[in-house]
């Protein structure tokens, strides 16, 4: 009965871990989208007070927030777990490949004994 309890336990705390882990990185997201704003909406006022209108107009202008918006659109696609490249079952399938391999050299270590 206590290792029923106690692989409940650490099941629990496993999860509370995982949980934690994706607050935080929900957070980290929304810091960077809020910083992303703000930078951006300054950087347009200015263009906008220092040149006026046209420069507004301008494609130039744009290049900063689209690029950067390009990196925001990533970071939510890891943080939501869409994307296709370093995604949550692509981290397990890694952490059990190699925890395969330290079990097999663990057993191969042990049989030259």
């Amino acid at each position: 009965m206590e290792v029923m309890e106690n692989y409940n336990k650490q099941y629990r705390n496993e999860k509370l871990e995982r949980a934690k882990e994706k607050i935080k990185e929900l957070k980290g997201f929304y810091i960077h989208f809020t910083v992303y704003v703000i930078v951006n909406l300054f950087i347009l006022g200015s263009i906008v007070v220092n040149s006026g209108w046209d420069a507004f107009f301008n494609i130039g202008t744009y290049f900063t927030p689209f690029f950067w918006g390009l990196g925001i659109v990533g970071h939510y696609s890891k943080v939501s777990g869409s994307l296709p490249f370093f995604s949550k079952d692509w981290e397990n399938r890694q952490i059990e490949k190699y925890m395969e391999k330290e079990k097999r050299e663990s057993e191969d270590f042990l049989k030259k004994k």
